[in-house]
């Protein structure tokens, strides 16, 4: 439940009071744009139209935080889902069509050079020259499809940083006294100025962080997951024999996993109203996250099911 704060008429007065005194120190110009988004921010959660039992400056940092995430962070998702889905559906196809050709042109030029040796040495000079060549051709491909992954995963952190940060400054800047947030309580925090003395908000924080980083197992094909299993077997054939195998995508969620622990320690210690911030932010991207890969993955059982039904058709029809 929302706490209930002070009356509109008492947050005006003290936005009028704190919020547009400014410390001599903060004066000069490099921070007249923090300043503005400052006094912005106050007079936004002033003029709002929300009942009186809403905190307002609450309420503001949550309606903000959802409406900038739709404004700016959403569409960029939305266009790297679509170039990974091209990558997927239009590179990777050819790729596959083009395995067996390669694999007999390079057979074909080893034996014309006359390469020798054992028949597990043969096997793993042909398979290198196969995948350097596929390689090429794969980077010629995303390239030509403008679909390059590299590109594709890093454009959504490149247009949340600026956000995020941005927005975390603003916020940590109003928190200092004075300021009008000490007249404001929200859930376990007993001023939006200073840390959660609970330390609720920040293990909730620490667990939706968690649960987005492990949510990409959860909106999966069957396809897809069979593929995984084998990818699996072949990795574990590969230890036993003793070669090394090196798994990015374990070890950047390993990585990920702990910047979840790290967040809970970072927000124990901040202001109130960033932490507030940060998990109304987190809470925005996992629902974001589950709506997009629920609807990526209904979209994928579509094509699936759409050529099985297509033989099905004729069928029926005698």
């Amino acid at each position: 439940m929302l706490a209930h704060c002070s009356a509109r008429r008492a947050v005006n007065v003290l936005h009028r009071h704190y919020g547009k005194f400014q410390p001599r120190s903060f004066q000069r110009r490099t921070f007249v744009s923090i300043e503005t988004f400052t006094n912005g921010f106050l007079d936004l959660a002033t003029a709002l139209p929300l009942p009186p039992s809403f905190p307002p400056y609450s309420t503001t940092i949550i309606i903000c935080t959802v409406v900038s995430r739709l404004i700016w962070t959403v569409p960029f998702s939305i266009w790297a889902k679509r170039r990974q889905r091209r990558a997927e559906e239009e590179v990777m196809p050819i790729i596959n069509s083009l395995k067996p050709g390669v694999s007999k042109l390079v057979l074909a030029e080893m034996q014309k050079a006359g390469v020798r040796g054992t028949k597990e040495q043969i096997q793993a000079v042909h398979g290198k020259r196969v995948k350097q060549l596929l390689t090429t051709r794969r980077k010629q491909l995303f390239s030509e499809y403008r679909c390059s992954p590299g590109f594709t995963m890093a454009i959504p952190i490149i247009t949340q940083v600026p956000l995020f940060m941005g927005f975390s400054i603003v916020l940590n800047r109003l928190s200092q006294a004075p300021t009008p947030f000490d007249s404001e309580s929200f859930l376990t925090l007993s001023t939006l100025a200073h840390a959660d003395p609970t330390a609720t908000l920040p293990i909730a924080l620490g667990l939706v962080t968690l649960a987005n980083v492990e949510s990409s197992r959860w909106f999966i094909t069957d396809a897809q997951r069979e593929r995984q299993e084998k990818v699996q077997k072949w990795k574990e054939d590969r230890v036993a024999r003793g070669e090394t195998v090196i798994e990015p995508q374990k070890i950047i969620k390993s990585a990920l996993r702990l910047i979840s622990v790290g967040r809970i320690v970072v927000a124990t210690m901040v202001p109130g109203g960033v932490v507030l911030y940060w998990l109304t932010s987190a809470t925005f991207g996992l629902v974001q996250t589950w709506i997009m890969d629920y609807w990526e993955l209904r979209r994928k059982r579509k094509l699936t099911l759409a050529p099985a039904f297509s033989k099905k058709t004729p069928a029926a029809k005698q």
